[in-house]
C-alpha cells in the first residue's frame, strides 16, 4: 500500500479525528479511504446516469414494465 500524507487546517483534523473516534474507524486513514470510496460510488453513479439520460428510449416504465422486472428477478432468485 502506498503512504500520501495530507496537511489539514486543526478545526478539519479534529473533525476526522472526531468521525474516526464516533463512527468507529480504526484510524483516520479508513475514514479517509471511505470518503474517497464514497467519492468514487458517486463519480460511477453519475455518469450512469448521465450514460442513460443521452441514450435512446426504448419504452416506457409502466407498471407492466415494472412487475415484468420483479418477475424476471424472481426467476433469477431460484437458480
Amino acid at each position: 500500500m502506498s503512504t500520501m500524507n495530507i496537511s489539514l487546517p486543526q478545526n478539519l483534523k479534529s473533525f476526522v479525528d472526531e468521525q474516526v473516534t464516533g463512527r468507529g474507524y480504526g484510524t483516520s486513514s479508513e475514514y479517509v479511504r471511505e470518503l474517497i470510496r464514497r467519492d468514487q460510488d458517486r463519480l460511477n453513479l453519475r455518469r450512469l446516469l448521465l450514460d442513460g439520460a443521452a441514450s435512446a428510449a426504448t419504452g416506457t416504465a409502466d407498471g407492466d414494465y415494472f412487475a415484468s422486472l420483479r418477475e424476471r428477478a424472481r426467476g433469477q432468485q431460484g437458480e
